[in-house]
């Protein structure tokens, strides 16, 4: 089934008075099922802030029934909505990445779909200085171009605090990193930005034998670099990590211990194949899951499949290195931990699909099934 309708969302950082203001402005066309505009219609809308990643904590909901114009596009003052959900003045612009969710009604009514999850690749200005200090005592945060935060603090005499280097090579590691390597000739300005799963960050690349990777901060030639040193920690200035051989790699970068006062990371490389676990009725049979390398697209071949067999994705290794897609809206795309997923047109006779997806860098992804 395809998505109902899609949205093309466009952030704008404005200023809605002259005092700080409470919202943002933000653009979206909304489309039918057709993938035809909605033109001069009345639709609903449900707006989330999410902090850290496309499925992180809902810091603020809002809901808006906006009309479309002759050309299917809405514009929304985020912010200014009937709050559902948070404050919006109590959003911390300064701390995280921020994502925007956009769900709607083409009906104007509250029967709600998900159209998007976007990463607010900036925000305005006046709301990051409105939430510098967002309490008493609390101080400045500063950032090092290597991504070391510093505290910046004054007492109540007015006398400051002057930040202190702590110790360690590898502290506070960066909320967002990058991937790039040999494979784009270390070209910083299309690096991949790793999803933030936690304190964890997740990536998925078919890499060719002999890849060197690192990590960047930022999408531009002047961003800290990091690598491995002699204990493989990540830190910054390190070496390349080495790919061993051709394979569909897992990269996952995660907290390993505490050297002095310093949280150490380690990049975890593994060549793995996608594993499809079953739930309800086990299919009779099923062949190896096949790489074409062209296309980024995996294919398996499944037997003996009912109405009770249904299925979801693991990535990774297992144990605590696995992440699992689904599809939440049963529309051929997936969702990280989504709902399992039917086969369609199973009944209670046995027959056999063809199962064939792909998995991008940040594990979306698309899947066909197809009765053979």
């Amino acid at each position: 089934m395809k998505k109902l309708y899609a949205t093309i969302g466009l952030f704008i950082a404005s200023l809605l008075s002259a005092q700080v203001p409470q919202a943002f402005s933000y653009q979206t066309i909304a489309f039918n099922a057709s993938g035809a505009p909605i033109v001069n219609g009345n639709v609903a809308l449900r707006i989330s802030i999410l902090d850290n990643s496309a499925t992180g904590t809902v810091l603020y909901t809002e809901t808006q029934s906006k009309t479309t114009n002759s050309k299917g596009l809405v514009n929304l003052n985020i912010g200014q909505g009937t709050a559902t959900t948070g404050s919006f003045g109590g959003i911390n612009w300064g701390t995280n990445t921020k994502f925007v969710k956009v769900e709607m009604d083409p009906q104007g009514g509250s029967n709600y779909t998900n159209v998007g999850v976007n990463q607010l690749m900036s925000v305005p200005y006046s709301q990051v200085s409105k939430t510098v200090v967002t309490g008493a005592g609390q101080g400045i945060t500063l950032v090092s171009p290597n991504g070391t935060s510093y505290i910046l603090g004054v007492n109540d005499g007015g006398t400051m605090s002057l930040p202190q280097a702590q110790s360690g090579s590898n502290n506070n590691l960066p909320q967002n990193l990058y991937l790039y390597g040999s494979y784009n000739s270390f070209n910083a300005s299309n690096a991949e930005l790793l999803r933030v799963n936690s304190n964890e960050k997740y990536g998925y690349k078919y890499f060719p034998a002999n890849s060197q990777i690192k990590f960047i901060t930022a999408q531009n030639t002047s961003a800290m670099v990091y690598g491995s040193n002699t204990n493989n920690i990540l830190v910054p200035n390190g070496n390349s990590y080495n790919i061993t051989s051709n394979g569909f790699y897992q990269i996952s970068i995660k907290p390993t211990g505490v050297i002095g006062n310093t949280t150490a990371y380690t990049p975890y490389i593994y060549n793995f194949t996608p594993y499809i676990y079953f739930s309800g009725t086990s299919p009779s049979s099923q062949s190896n899951i096949t790489y074409d390398v062209n296309t980024n697209t995996f294919s398996i071949q499944i037997n003996g499949v009912t109405s009770l067999t249904k299925f979801k994705i693991n990535l990774g290794m297992g144990g605590g290195n696995t992440e699992t897609i689904g599809d939440n809206l049963s529309d051929g795309n997936f969702d990280i931990n989504g709902q399992d997923i039917s086969f369609p047109g199973a009944n209670s006779t046995l027959k056999n699909y063809k199962l064939t997806f792909t998995i991008n860098f940040d594990a979306t992804g698309t899947y066909t099934i197809v009765q053979i």
